[in-house]
């Protein structure tokens, strides 16, 4: 195994290459069903690549291999579902060089934060349609600056549309898990996002059992109102950070990861997305640290668990697997993600989604 490994790893950054000029991974790594291996998740599509949230970005993931693409989901002012990454869309698109937009942008309260920009809520999609995206991360990822003005905001039945061809091209079946974002503070204007989230899996035969798809969120609330109001079909994640609290939420993301909140968890979703600090926390001197209980507490309440993010780039590795001082140059990202799925985790969520499905092969 050893020599495998070495061999297969010193072919990782010709595995990673093609990716950037816009080709795929190698088809091996990319066919066939993986229902009992980790399963790598498209972060926002192949977000290290193409801008994030678009549907280029979604395609190259699912060409790469991925087994599910992650569309974030904002509400228009009209309540159709969009694929953004916050309601901000300042950042993710041209609207700031848009002088007919100019008088909307405005500074809002989202989720007990002061925010200022343009917010999809004031946008018909007509509208939100004539924008463009941008990359969001243009200091870190100066390649998808390539790609900016090219690609619009796609709805999240495009983003299902293209599941469905994808799927049938690539011989199977793409799966899809949306994350409803910040969604009190659209219940509170009137635009909430279940509602429309429901009703779009519905229509697309897409709320049964058994089909791949996850509805996540950071709102254990949310999640409680599509399990019990909804009464949706599909399998929950409730996402977690390494600090602080949901919105509005008397507990701490850490209470409920305890063994007992874990248990009242599972009553109500199928796994967790923590951050991928939480399953193996980071030294004083940034360095990866020992595996924490979470993954072993996680399954003894019957949860999944799908941590957040991994990235190539040396600015989010640990400081052990990084390589040279570019802060935006690749490191050692095959060697943690093997670490990471050496834990037992169930997936992960992954800006590039050819490393992480070579890392899955290299971890077997």
């Amino acid at each position: 195994m050893a020599d495998r490994r070495q061999v297969l790893r010193m072919g990782a950054v010709a595995a990673a290459a093609p990716a950037l000029a816009g080709t795929v991974a190698a088809p091996a790594l990319a066919h066939g069903p993986r229902h009992k291996q980790p399963e790598i998740f498209g972060h926002r599509g192949a977000s290290g690549y193409r801008p994030e949230h678009t549907l280029a970005s979604y395609e190259l993931a699912a060409r790469m291999g991925a087994d599910y693409i992650e569309p974030d989901l904002v509400a228009t002012k009209d309540q159709v579902l969009v694929c953004r990454h916050e309601p901000e869309i300042g950042g993710t698109t041209d609207v700031a060089s848009r002088p007919e937009f100019a008088a909307r942008r405005k500074t809002v309260l989202l989720d007990g934060v002061s925010v200022t920009g343009w917010f999809t809520e004031d946008f018909t999609l007509a509208e939100l349609k004539t924008l463009r995206a941008i990359e969001r991360l243009p200091a870190v990822r100066q390649e998808n600056t390539l790609y900016d003005g090219l690609f619009p905001v796609p709805t999240f039945q495009e983003v299902l549309d293209l599941r469905a061809r994808l799927s049938q091209e690539l011989g199977r079946d793409i799966g899809v898990i949306p994350e409803t974002k910040h969604p009190t503070y659209f219940r509170r204007l009137g635009l909430d996002l279940e509602t429309p989230l429901v009703r779009t899996l519905r229509k697309n035969r897409l709320d049964r059992r058994g089909a791949r798809v996850w509805i996540q969120s950071f709102e254990a609330a949310n999640l409680k109102v599509l399990q019990q109001q909804y009464r949706v079909q599909v399998n929950l994640i409730f996402l977690t950070s390494a600090t602080g609290s949901p919105f509005n939420d008397t507990r701490t993301y850490a209470q409920y990861l305890t063994p007992a909140g874990l248990k009242e968890l599972s009553s109500f979703v199928d796994g967790i997305g923590p951050d991928k600090n939480q399953v193996i926390p980071r030294k004083a001197d940034g360095t990866l640290g020992t595996p924490t209980t979470l993954v072993r507490d996680a399954h003894a309440a019957d949860l999944k668990v799908i941590p957040y993010t991994f990235r190539a780039e040396n600015q989010f590795l640990p400081a052990d697997y990084r390589v040279g001082a570019d802060p935006t140059a690749y490191g050692r990202a095959i060697d943690e993600q093997i670490t990471f799925l050496e834990t037992g985790i169930d997936g992960l969520f992954t800006d590039q989604p050819d490393i992480g499905v070579l890392s899955r092969t290299l971890a077997d």
